[in-house]
């Protein structure tokens, strides 16, 4: 009742959810947002159209600071809303209940150096597995980045498809362009694709729209509002002259 009322006097919307049995695949949402965020700032906070009916497997890409792990949130909130029989922060919502909602967030490096940021990530994945149920969701933000991208995409495409082959909805945050273009190019009507919106001048709208992964984040667009003035590029190639000496051989015996 608090937490309506302060909404409320915020101006914020909220609605009495669909909740749809589980066993198939059903997302629809107005106005979606992250109810946590709008208890933490004075303005209202822009909410999100969604429609994953039958998607397994929602690909969130684009500019940085865009809104996607904000999106990220206010999804598995409003699951967890409407499994407990509350409003939801939202025009509208409906989905299908679910037997578990699992996160797995990028955490910062082991200060005890007791592992290495991807043995850990792999460590909770393996966690989070042996709870899994068909009929679960999986969050994740940004995993598997901490190694190089080729290897992290090939980790988190296994893992991905491993999930969705299972009955497993996933929502999965990305900078790997690698990861979500490959999944587009295979063409799956079982794969929704949302792209953090930029407006030609750089600005974010905070809203996330249907779209082509985009190779690009655009961290320069954040570095020059904070830094201000252009990027300078280094050259592609940086080619270095160094004197090795002369070893011996068997047939030089000199």
């Amino acid at each position: 009742m608090n937490l309506h009322a302060q909404l409320a006097r915020k101006g914020e919307p909220t609605c009495f959810p669909e909740p749809l049995a589980r066993g198939q695949a059903k997302l629809a949402g107005r106005g979606l947002y992250d109810v946590c965020l709008s208890l933490k700032i004075g303005d209202r906070i822009v909410g999100n159209d969604v429609g994953g009916d039958d998607k397994g497997l929602v690909m969130i890409t684009g500019a940085n600071r865009g809104g996607k792990s904000t999106f990220l949130r206010s999804m598995g909130i409003a699951q967890l809303m409407m499994q407990c029989g509350m409003f939801v922060a939202a025009g509208s919502f409906r989905a299908n209940v679910c037997d578990g909602i699992f996160t797995h967030f990028k955490r910062e490096e082991d200060t005890r150096m007791r592992s290495g940021k991807l043995d850990e990530e792999l460590s909770r994945m393996s966690s989070i597995v042996d709870n899994l149920t068909p009929y679960s969701i999986v969050l994740f933000n940004e995993s598997f980045a901490s190694t190089n991208e080729r290897e992290g995409s090939e980790i988190a495409r296994q893992i991905v498809r491993a999930l969705v082959e299972t009955g497993i909805k996933v929502f999965y945050v990305t900078h790997m362009f690698d990861l979500a273009h490959r999944f587009y190019l295979a063409k799956t009507d079982a794969a929704l694709f949302l792209r953090a919106e930029r407006l030609a001048d750089g600005r974010r709208t905070f809203r996330l729209v249907e779209g082509e992964p985009s190779p690009t984040s655009y961290g320069e667009d954040l570095y020059k509002r904070i830094f201000g003035g252009e990027i300078n590029h280094p050259p592609h190639r940086l080619i270095a002259k160094v004197h090795l000496p002369i070893l011996p051989t068997k047939r030089d015996p000199d």
